[in-house]
């Protein structure tokens, strides 16, 4: 806890879990300071790869779903998006005004 009053008066809470050997920081400050921090001290440290599920725009796009995350996290990918190929996105094209066979009904 120490390590982490003098870096930063923004930590709002650190949560250590030494079952899984993490640690959590919560607050505005930036990752590349906790994580040189931590360093410092000689332990081996990386930033969390997954975050909750419902953080995401898209959780089961290619780029986003990972096997290997726990329970309710996906990997972090913010530029994750559906493949243009899928047919939500030819269904929103059949009825645009740019398409020249679009469908329309007068």
């Amino acid at each position: 806890m120490i390590l982490f009053n003098k870096l930063d008066k923004d930590v709002i809470s650190v949560n250590i879990n030494r079952n899984q050997s993490r640690v959590t920081v919560t607050g505005h400050i930036e990752p590349s300071s906790v994580l040189n921090k931590i360093k410092s001290t000689g332990k081996y440290a990386e930033m969390w790869p997954y975050v909750p599920h419902n953080l995401v725009a898209y959780p089961y796009v290619a780029g986003v779903y990972d096997k290997k995350a726990p329970s309710g996290f996906v990997r972090k990918a913010p530029q994750a998006m559906p493949s243009p190929d899928a047919l939500t996105e030819k269904y929103t094209w059949m009825f645009n005004d740019e398409n020249s066979d679009a469908c329309s009904v007068m």
